[in-house]
């Protein structure tokens, strides 16, 4: 085992250091400015666990300050004793000061043990193992066992890597995304539907760095939210009602520093984890973290705060706004498509950033992908929202839009482009079985979001006076906030230094990232056909959006002509009555070519063809793609559930649109 010594000179606490390999005990002092000499090369593969043992330190931390703060934002958030919780726990001093917060608040409402007598009830711990380190499983269940002294249940998950583990350069945004698909699993699993994170007032501080480095606009700059709503890819049917399951993720330390952390730990006598990888300059938040390190004195840090709080105020009010304008312009097909009334939205007279956030709001509800629309595009979907009545069409962020048939060009339609890129762990669609019903969810979560839109309703940004930054960019915000007196002159000119200094980086990397963006762009695609059969009575959701099931039935459908023809020229081949042997009858789900709507038109030339509504539907030809249908085994036409067409008179399919992330993006506050 190797060992060191520390002399931290601002406590004059000597420190023993121990890399972690079974189970070593280490007494360790941390503080805000002390700052181990781990070089990029020499930077220990195991993580640090510490502890302190100043006895002074216990007595001069005020815990009842700190559970006060936490209860008022619980309440913020909507969140009650009752509610159970999950947390998303590391090991780290942020999440095991969250884990100390979180079991005082529960007990506080007298929501005391459970059943088994050992943990308190209604909280959960998720401890994602990454297993990119031969010792990682050792250190999860070191952490499982810490987070238990405090009664809290644990959950150690390992991340089974299908497609290998994560390159380095791409080795932190992995591992977040793996940790939060598996947070919302296991939420899924237990029932839980509140997630609590540990970020807190530094990381929106580096955040803001490294998006200003980036050139972001006020929105970004106001970092993370307080509270989202985050929608699993897992879809749940429940005794035939379909329900997506959502967590809503908190972060109630944001008003709470580095040190607090610390503090926290310390004053509760907690063990916690330094892990010495979240120091390597290799990743641009450690960069920027050191950096800030040597500058975070209470006036650079309490000025730029307000600046991230200010951006903040301007982007609750541009929510706001879209809020307002979608329910006013926006109405959603039972086709999968959307239409903006251009004439109600009067795009002229509306402010470009909230115009802009309007129009992302609608193509990532319309396409179900969340990825900001930014440059060129951006410009160019403002450009054609404004010119009325629109004559063109084009395509953007995995959207198709042109003029809405027979408006004249003062309504634009909004459908799904079917071709559009995603990305490469992006699912299509799932079926379930009818043992996995008994997953249903309650509506405890709806009851948690209305308590919090309760208290958000008495803190709107009602005037756009309050919105100081609309429509600036970085330099732009920092300008302004100098020019109001919200930051100093050093702590601007510092702040742009440590922009420069991150731009540098950015800057060398950025042609390696867009090339291996580029060669990926061109394979991934949203799955046209869904190659597992679907059985009678089985349900599957299609392109993000779509449930669809059918079955057969004796009973002919009041609707159906018996003397209508049932074998007629398709594709070369002849059309399948799915009754003729419904043994073996199995169908399979794709996305309409131009041959079937063709084969529709030519349905129509038929006697008592009255049978769907396929020549009364003002759709354009982008719109028909992007609607489901089902195929037999041979590719041949049986149904087309959204215009109510079908081949054979026993069968009854439905196409049901509900997708994932609804208009809006759900329930988000920037409190």
């Amino acid at each position: 085992m190797a060992r060191g010594l520390v002399l931290c000179s601002q406590t004059r606490t000597i420190a023993k250091l121990s890399f972690f390999l079974s189970y070593p005990k280490l007494w360790f002092k941390p503080h805000r400015h002390h700052r181990p000499c781990y070089g990029p090369h020499n930077i220990p593969s195991a993580r640090v666990f510490c502890h302190c043992v100043n006895s002074q330190t216990l007595n001069l931390v005020d815990m009842a300050k700190y559970n006060e703060a936490f209860s008022r934002r619980m309440a913020m958030a909507g969140i009650k004793h009752h509610n159970s919780i999950a947390l998303g726990v590391s090991g780290g001093p942020d999440s095991m000061a969250l884990c100390v917060l979180a079991a005082s608040w529960k007990t506080e409402g007298l929501y005391g043990v459970d059943n088994s007598g050992k943990f308190i009830d209604g909280l959960l711990a998720i401890i994602v193992d990454h297993g990119l380190r031969s010792e990682s499983k050792d250190e999860a269940s070191l952490v499982g066992n810490r987070v238990s002294e405090i009664g809290i249940r644990c959950k150690i998950v390992r991340c089974d890597w299908l497609n290998g583990k994560p390159k380095q350069g791409h080795l932190q945004e992995s591992a977040r995304d793996m940790r939060y698909k598996i947070f919302q699993d296991v939420c899924m699993q237990n029932q839980i539907s509140v997630l609590l994170v540990a970020h807190h007032a530094d990381d929106q501080a580096e955040l803001f760095i490294l998006r200003s480095s980036r050139d972001s606009g006020v929105l970004g700059l106001a970092g993370m939210a307080f509270t989202s709503q985050v929608f699993s890819s897992h879809t749940n049917f429940c005794n035939n009602d379909w329900k997506n399951h959502s967590v809503l993720l908190v972060r109630p330390l944001l008003d709470f520093s580095k040190e607090d952390m610390y503090k926290i730990c310390q004053g509760s006598n907690r063990d916690w984890v330094e892990d010495p990888t979240n120091r390597s300059p290799l990743f641009a938040r450690n960069r920027i973290r050191a950096s800030l390190g040597n500058l975070l004195s209470g006036t650079f840090n309490s000025e730029l705060q307000a600046v991230i709080s200010a951006c903040r105020r301007t982007r609750i009010y541009v929510d706001q706004i879209c809020n307002s304008l979608i329910k006013q312009s926006i109405t959603v097909m039972d086709q999968g498509y959307a239409v903006i009334n251009l004439k109600t939205l009067n795009p002229s007279k509306i402010e470009d950033i909230c115009l802009s956030k309007f129009i992302t709001l609608v193509l990532q509800f319309v396409s179900q992908r969340q990825r900001p629309i930014r440059g060129s595009t951006s410009k160019l979907l403002l450009q054609y929202i404004r010119t009325i009545p629109c004559k063109i069409s084009l395509t953007a962020a995995g959207c198709y839009i042109c003029p809405a048939p027979g408006s004249k060009g003062f309504e634009a339609l909004v459908c799904c482009s079917v071709y559009c890129p995603l990305p490469s762990n992006a699912e299509s669609f799932r079926t379930f079985s009818n043992v996995e019903e008994k997953h249903c969810f309650s509506d405890e979560l709806e009851q948690i979001i209305a308590n919090g839109r309760s208290y958000s309703n008495n803190n709107l940004v009602t005037d756009s006076s309050q919105a100081q930054f609309l429509d600036m960019r970085s330099q732009s915000v920092l300008d302004e906030a100098r020019r109001l007196d919200v930051i100093s002159e050093s702590t601007y000119r510092n702040i742009i230094s440590l922009q420069r200094e991150e731009v540098s980086h950015f800057k060398s990397k950025t042609d390696e990232v867009a090339s291996g963006c580029e060669s990926k762009q061109g394979t991934e695609h949203i799955a046209a056909f869904l190659s597992e059969p679907l059985l009678p009575g089985q349900t599957c959701y299609f392109m993000n959006r779509f449930i669809i099931s059918w079955k057969l039935s004796k009973e002919i459908s009041s609707n159906w002509f018996r003397g209508e023809p049932l074998s007629l020229s398709y594709l070369q081949g002849d059309c399948h009555c799915c009754c003729v042997n419904e043994d073996e009858m199995v169908a399979k789900v794709r996305t309409m070519i131009d041959a079937d709507w063709l084969y529709l038109a030519e349905l129509t030339k038929w006697p008592h063809s009255d049978n769907f509504e396929a020549t009364r539907l003002p759709l354009t030809v982008a719109a028909r793609k992007s609607m489901p249908l089902l195929v037999d085994d041979h590719g041949r036409l049986l149904s087309i559930p959204s215009i109510g067409f079908k081949h054979c008179p026993c069968m009854k399919a439905s196409t049901v649109f509900k997708p994932r992330v609804p208009l809006g993006g759900g329930h988000s506050s920037f409190l």
